[in-house]
């Protein structure tokens, strides 16, 4: 795999749904897995508004691969929302 520039590793890694109240729900699906090139892909696009061409060269990635990324990041969020499922950001070869 042709590396990648990530901007960095986020401090939280879990994201756990809660009821109205506030308290932890009961974890009943397994989590739902992104990679920290998903996370980029989804911050540069949809948080700093960046085009795909100009996400892709911040990443140091073809635009098809940002795609591929973001596609799959969101489609990883809406599951996240939808199921009440935790969200776990991991690390793979990258430093924690």
């Amino acid at each position: 795999m042709k590396p990648r520039m990530i901007r960095g590793i986020p401090k939280v890694s879990h994201f756990l749904p809660a009821s109205p109240e506030g308290n932890p729900l009961p974890l009943l699906k397994e989590p739902v897995m992104m990679n920290p090139d998903e996370l980029e892909a989804l911050r540069l696009v949809d948080y700093e508004g960046l085009l795909q061409e100009e996400a892709a060269v911040k990443m140091r990635v073809s635009r098809g691969t940002v795609w591929r990324c973001l596609h799959s990041a969101r489609r990883k969020v809406a599951t996240m929302l939808t199921e009440g499922r935790e969200l776990v950001i991991t690390y793979g070869a990258y430093p924690p």
